[in-house]
């Protein structure tokens, strides 16, 4: 139980600080999260049925997400050029330049975890991958 209560109290700490970080910019994580993942696209956008997987979200928390985005004029839906049946999440020029001063910010504040350094970010990593790899996440690297 210990480990546990360690890993959701880790989880607060890291989420408090990146809130924090991103509330003067209108942003939770999850929109944060979206803008940042239109941002590392080739062409700045995804079909929306994609970006659950990748966010590990479910397509109603897309949806929402991207209501949200689109009405902040961050995002904007757009038609896919060659499957009608598809629609994309494009990043406007705003969402791209709010992702990266949000970037900036959560940066600024290590995403919460300025504790750790080196070795132990490392090793945190590691067996956090552990877990996720046996709980189905994505195949061991």
């Amino acid at each position: 139980m210990a480990a546990a209560t360690s890993v959701m109290r880790a989880q607060q700490i890291v989420l408090g600080a990146v809130d924090t970080a991103l509330r003067r910019f209108g942003l939770t994580f999850a929109r944060y999260e979206a803008l940042v993942l239109l941002s590392f696209t080739r062409g700045g956008e995804l079909p929306l049925g994609k970006m659950g997987p990748r966010l590990m979200i479910h397509p109603t928390s897309v949806t929402n997400v991207v209501d949200r985005l689109e009405q902040d004029r961050l995002v904007q839906r757009v038609p896919h050029p060659t499957d009608r049946r598809t629609t994309l999440a494009r990043i406007t020029p705003a969402g791209r330049a709010l992702a990266v001063q949000a970037t900036d910010a959560v940066n600024d504040v290590q995403f919460g975890m300025g504790a750790l350094q080196g070795e132990d970010l490392d090793r945190l990593v590691h067996l956090v991958e552990v877990m996720r790899v046996s709980a189905g996440d994505f195949d061991p690297v």
